[in-house]
């Protein structure tokens, strides 16, 4: 798969089969787009996935969303929502971009897709240039879970929640996060239990602050385990967002590794406990419902 961020600097010879959105998370509803893309390969297209960056808080990082596609689509496009493409007509839209810069022969798009200033193209627009331009498209109808369309706003409210097992029906896979294991004040370890912390990316979204049962991957191997998503109130005042795992059945040393772990299950929302003697306590119950989870 090749990535790019804007569209100016490339110009497709071959003919593409695209997808346009915004694709936080590529949820199920999404990946119903990428596969119907990637049916047109087999009549020699180019596949592109073209995600619009609104340069907001998401589900996903670019880095998750390049691993994601990793072996499906043959272009990624990260294309920034510039002032340019703010105000650039819908009907400019369609000539210069998806005909003169993608050379598209098919264009996949949801029911709602819109597009242009003031949103004025959508997917009856593409239709009615689609002769004069010379491509097809397809639109492809909404996924739902439970009778509610599956929207990155409805994971976006299971998480807020901390309804980890709802995020995972509506994406197809675990919510995660990765990151470095950094030094922190190694509270965990003077109590038995040494735990790894990594800072989310700045606009990554995290779960609903408090304690999960946990997947955890160091290296190559996954381990089970518990997290806490949060601030831990109990020991510090910065406010700043951590997530803490402490992982069963590893004794090893990870710090400067970067691990991934997913959320299974909620136990309770993170507390400020009056001691550290108190909050020692809550770890071992904790702990036991991991494993109990995790049946270890």
């Amino acid at each position: 798969m090749q990535y790019m961020t804007g569209i100016e600097s490339h110009q497709w010879k071959n003919k593409t089969a695209v997808t346009l959105g915004k694709f936080d998370g590529l949820h199920r509803g999404h990946q119903k787009l990428v596969g119907k893309i990637c049916q047109y390969k087999e009549e020699g297209c180019e596949s592109v996935l073209c995600a619009f960056d609104m340069g907001r808080d998401s589900l996903m990082t670019e880095k998750e969303r390049c691993s994601r596609l990793e072996g499906q689509v043959d272009w990624l496009v990260r294309y920034p929502f510039t002032d340019r493409l703010k105000g650039m007509s819908a009907e400019d839209f369609i000539r210069d971009i998806l005909h003169e810069r993608l050379n598209a022969a098919h264009i996949v798009v949801g029911t709602d897709f819109s597009f242009g200033y003031q949103k004025r193209g959508d997917a009856s627009m593409l239709e009615r240039y689609a002769p004069h331009f010379g491509y097809t498209v397809d639109v492809i109808e909404k996924e739902k879970y439970q009778g509610r369309v599956i929207s990155s706003t409805y994971i976006r409210e299971a998480l807020e929640l901390g309804d980890v097992a709802l995020a995972e029906k509506l994406l197809g896979y675990p919510y995660e996060i990765s990151g470095t294991v950094k030094h922190g004040r190694r509270l965990g370890r003077a109590l038995g239990f040494p735990t790894m912390n990594i800072e989310p990316a700045e606009k990554k979204i995290m779960p609903r602050f408090g304690v999960y049962a946990c997947r955890v991957r160091i290296g190559n191997i996954w381990y089970g385990g518990i997290g806490n998503a949060g601030v831990k109130p109990t020991v510090t005042d910065e406010k700043k967002r951590l997530l803490e795992v402490f992982v069963f059945g590893y004794d090893g040393d990870a710090y400067g590794e970067e691990i991934t772990v997913q959320f299974c299950e909620f136990e309770r929302p993170e507390t400020k406990f009056g001691s550290v003697e108190e909050l020692k306590k809550q770890v071992m119950r904790d702990i036991r419902f991991g494993k109990e989870y995790f049946q270890l």
